[in-house]
């Protein structure tokens, strides 16, 4: 019976990957990724050839599963990857986490980097109780009803979003709770790495007509209550 790898992989910098995660990627029989060309630069990075390197997508995962699950049955041990971070979380590798349990067969994650979690610490927002939701829905109508719920809970909220939405989920943010502390955080771990602090107000202000760069991530909480 193969072993699932749920195996973390860096979100900029290719320094940022354990030694226990190379070892499973050298020694898996099979290395599941979104585009194998973007993971080549790394297992490249790190002299490392994988023996067979498959593509796991949005768009083909539910032809992979069965596939994939097909390989862990004849006894290979698969390593699943995202593009960046941690797969299995708000991406497809979900599904062939849940066959593989259903399957019976071992699921070890491999921890390591999360945007959203080097986003969540790096925001200055409270960490004690938090909600990640992945990608917000892309009508303003749902996305503004969804937002105004987070706020709600009083619990910090962390998020993806594309560059170019994030002006409009800002000034989504901003309608429901002006004053709601924000960070965006772009490009973690690389160059251009930035994190921008204000409310929802002012940050939905310096995005509505400047989409940022790369990859982003935002973290908001209610407003500080006044005393």
């Amino acid at each position: 019976m193969g072993t699932l790898y749920l195996v973390a992989t860096p979100i900029g910098n290719l320094e940022d990957i354990s030694p226990r995660a190379l070892e499973i990627l050298r020694q898996a029989h099979m290395v599941a990724c979104e585009d194998t060309r973007h993971t080549q630069i790394l297992l490249r990075r790190y002299d490392i050839r994988a023996k067979h390197l498959t593509s796991y997508t949005e768009f083909n995962h539910r032809r992979k599963v069965a596939e994939l699950v097909g390989q862990l049955e004849r006894g290979w041990d698969v390593a699943l990857v995202s593009d960046a971070g941690t797969p299995a979380l708000s991406d497809p590798g979900e599904q062939l986490v849940r066959a593989a349990i259903a399957a019976g067969h071992q699921v070890v994650p491999i921890p390591g980097p999360s945007a959203a979690i080097a986003a969540l610490v790096a925001s200055g927002l409270p960490t004690r109780e938090f909600i990640f939701v992945g990608f917000v829905p892309k009508k303003s109508g749902e996305r503004r009803r969804l937002l105004g719920e987070l706020v709600a809970s009083a619990r910090t909220a962390v998020l993806y979003e594309s560059p170019y939405r994030v002006g409009d989920t800002l000034a989504d943010l901003a309608a429901v709770a002006p004053d709601a502390r924000v960070a965006v955080a772009r490009e973690l771990t690389k160059l251009h790495e930035e994190v921008v602090r204000g409310t929802a107000t002012e940050l939905a202000a310096r995005y509505a007509d400047a989409a940022p760069k790369g990859e982003v991530t935002i973290v908001f909480a209610r407003a500080e209550e006044k005393t």
